[in-house]
């Protein structure tokens, strides 16, 4: 049976592009007659806040989007909030450990920013870890631990390069070492991103995760972990970024694209899935729809493989610009 899940970051408001991946994530798992899941990822507690995952939950629904498991309705996979889940991060890192997939690292906490939140792509993490404390002989990391706490790092097979099969792009080659050793454990204790979404996707059996393509450079280091830990990986769907005219990616910043200010400015939710899903292909005219009138004709074969750009001058009678601040 197929599983999907969306399981968005609660240290924003949901905005316009998130939105979008969530509708698509929920499309796929309804047309294939599914369940669908939802995860809230919020392992980095000073960034999450509650009342930001409450206001999650409010938007989705606003949008036309419903979930057969999650934080506020339960289900045999609970509970479906990271943050209450850190056992089962703990024993992966455990196994880890011990077949001597991990490594202590002693660098700075700059060089391992943003390694707890979703990443935007590897780019967004900087160059790719030089590897300088992999080959530490064990003498140097005892001395090192007396006054650091070192975070844990994930040693990238050198030689090994990955394929995999993805719903939107086809055949995905990265060569071997791609983004190098990564951490899967912050030195302050907070878990990495890529190690709990592994985690918790095995554990709650979702056989298909479709995301944004801003994530499909993150998928060697997921079918790492997963091999290491003996796991079986879901199969992959990446879906083109969401973008203004202009081609720039929307964010969080973009304060008036977020969902409750949309919400706030009048924004009929099905005018707005109407222009998410003609945007995206999905349907010829940009026409008021509900989410569940997209289902019988969904099909990824219809997205484009470029970034797709919204037409925010629709919104602009309902006082919607794109400004940051």
């Amino acid at each position: 049976m197929y599983r999907g899940r969306f399981a968005p970051t609660p240290s924003g408001r949901l905005h316009l592009g998130n939105l979008y991946a969530a509708l698509m994530a929920w499309l796929h798992a309804r047309s294939a007659g599914g369940a669908f899941a939802l995860r809230m990822e919020d392992i980095d507690k000073p960034r999450c806040k509650p009342d930001l995952a409450e206001l999650v939950l409010k938007d989705l629904r606003w949008f036309g989007l419903d979930w057969d498991e999650g934080p506020d309705v339960g289900g045999p996979y609970a509970p479906y909030t990271q943050s209450e889940r850190a056992d089962r991060y703990e024993a992966a890192l455990d196994a880890l450990l011990a077949h001597g997939r991990l490594y202590p690292c002693f660098c700075s906490r700059a060089e391992l920013f943003s390694v707890a939140s979703a990443p935007h792509g590897l780019s967004s993490e900087g160059p790719a870890y030089g590897g300088s404390c992999r080959f530490l002989p064990p003498e140097e990391r005892s001395r090192r631990a007396e006054t650091k706490t070192p975070s844990l790092r994930f040693a990238v097979p050198p030689d090994a390069p990955v394929a995999f099969e993805d719903a939107v792009y086809g055949r995905v080659d990265f060569p071997p070492g791609a983004g190098g050793d990564f951490v899967v454990r912050r030195a302050d204790g907070i878990i990495g991103y890529q190690l709990a979404v592994v985690v918790d996707d095995a554990a709650m059996n979702v056989t298909h995760a479709l995301r944004g393509a801003d994530l499909l450079d993150s998928t060697p280091r997921q079918l790492w972990l997963y091999e290491a830990l003996g796991l079986t990986p879901p199969a992959f769907a990446h879906v083109p970024l969401l973008c203004d005219e202009r081609g720039e990616r929307l964010s969080k910043r973009q304060k008036s694209l977020a969902a409750a200010a949309l919400r706030e400015a009048g924004v009929p939710a099905e005018t707005l899935v109407g222009l998410v899903a003609w945007s995206a292909r999905l349907i010829d005219r940009p026409e008021p729809i509900r989410p569940a009138e997209l289902v019988a004709g969904f099909d990824l074969d219809k997205l484009p493989r470029d970034p797709i750009r919204f037409p925010l001058d629709a919104l602009k009678k309902y006082n919607v610009t794109s400004t940051s601040g």
